[in-house]
């Protein structure tokens, strides 16, 4: 009994922690934190808020590192797999963080400012994420800083978002801001902070970082509108998984390299050398063995993460992620087949509690009407 007691206060609080318990949230333990599952109002129904109109997500346990000095550009294009040298100021791309063996240490994203570059890391990976790439620091003259406790984040998501956000920020324009780049600017007086134009959700929308003193204001500057939706963990998962991005954990993870994940597009063998690179080329020249595959279940079914699969009656590993699609009407999923078999209209089988239900493999996203620029 003592350890459960221990375990649960070990769990961080994000800094709208008491926001969400006072507006009736679920909480839940997330990634080390105690986190905001679902609202009263249910999964489904901010699920299609954030379709529609318009979600808030406390996205505060993400990690933040800060990466400065004459080499900052090459540190962090060594430790990741995209170009980061290609990247303007003021733009964000997605990348992986691999180790030796080309597999996936964690995913996250890079922000390129004038003086500085700063990734974006998952909660749960983030001290491994800090210890594997400091290893690396030696070779370069830069330094690395983990900032993620000063960091209160917010995703402001949905195609309303914009009209939401901009009289709230009149010295920025963010019609200029195209998708996955960023302005420094204040917002509802406070800051200056980033806004960026990224999101976990398919939708139009926001990421605003800033400093942790200033979460109530900025949440309720936001909620004052009287036009956004509190949103939890539950539909930003359907959410996430409608639009085919990986989740870490699930779709990804350390036995897994992105050119079976259908990432290969964030990798650039061509900029030089960077952690993962030789084992990368080595799969792609003997070939690789396995695809990452979307795939939807006509009956009435829920895959959920971790029910087994099966190609022509051999076990071809589990389910990744799994839900029943409130924008598709369907249940959906991912699962790894062999690549020969990843082929659109191809069939697989799930084991739901001990009956198969057969799954088609589909073309991703599974939802096509997505308003992200």
């Amino acid at each position: 009994m003592a350890d459960v007691v221990s375990a649960v206060a070990a769990l961080k609080r994000t800094p709208f922690h008491d926001i969400h318990v006072a507006l009736g949230a679920k909480i839940v333990p997330f990634a080390g934190y105690e986190m905001p599952d679902q609202y009263p109002s249910g999964i489904t129904a901010e699920h299609n808020a954030v379709r529609t109109n318009c979600g808030l997500f406390d996205v505060s346990h993400m990690g933040e590192f800060l990466v400065t000095g004459p080499q900052a550009v090459d540190f962090v294009n060594y430790v990741t797999t995209n170009n980061v040298a290609a990247l303007a100021v003021g733009q964000v791309h997605y990348s992986g963080i691999l180790n030796d063996r080309g597999t996936f240490e964690d995913d996250c994203l890079v922000y390129r400012a004038a003086d500085h570059l700063m990734m974006v890391v998952n909660a749960s990976n983030k001290d491994k994420d800090f210890a594997h790439i400091s290893q690396h620091l030696a070779k370069f003259d830069a330094t690395l800083e983990d900032i993620s406790d000063r960091i209160a984040l917010l995703a402001l998501q949905g195609p309303k978002a914009q009209a939401i956000l901009q009289p709230l920020c009149p010295d920025i324009n963010l019609d200029a801001i195209k998708y996955y780049h960023f302005e420094q600017g204040k917002v509802a007086g406070k800051g200056p902070m980033v806004v960026s134009r990224t999101g976990y959700t398919g939708e139009d929308g926001f990421e605003l970082y800033f400093d942790v003193a200033d979460a109530a204001h900025i949440w309720n500057a936001l909620m004052a509108t009287g036009q956004v939706v509190p949103t939890g963990l539950g539909c930003r998962d359907s959410l996430r998984l409608e639009m085919g991005m990986a989740l870490y954990g699930n779709d990804i993870d350390d036995t897994v390299t992105p050119l079976e994940a259908n990432l290969q597009w964030l990798v650039k063998l061509k900029k030089g050398e960077f952690v993962g690179k030789p084992a990368l080329e080595a799969q792609k020249a003997a070939g690789i063995p396995r695809k990452l595959v979307g795939f939807t279940i006509a009956d009435r079914a829920f895959p959920r993460h971790g029910y087994p699969v099966f190609v022509n009656g051999a076990p071809s590993g589990e389910v990744r992620s799994g839900t029943s699609s409130p924008s598709c009407g369907v249940a959906i999923g991912t699962a790894y087949v062999p690549t020969d078999h990843a082929t659109p209209g191809n069939t697989l089988e799930v084991d739901i509690r001990g009956k198969r239900f057969t799954g088609t493999i589909v073309e991703l996203p599974f939802y096509k009407n997505a308003t992200h620029r």
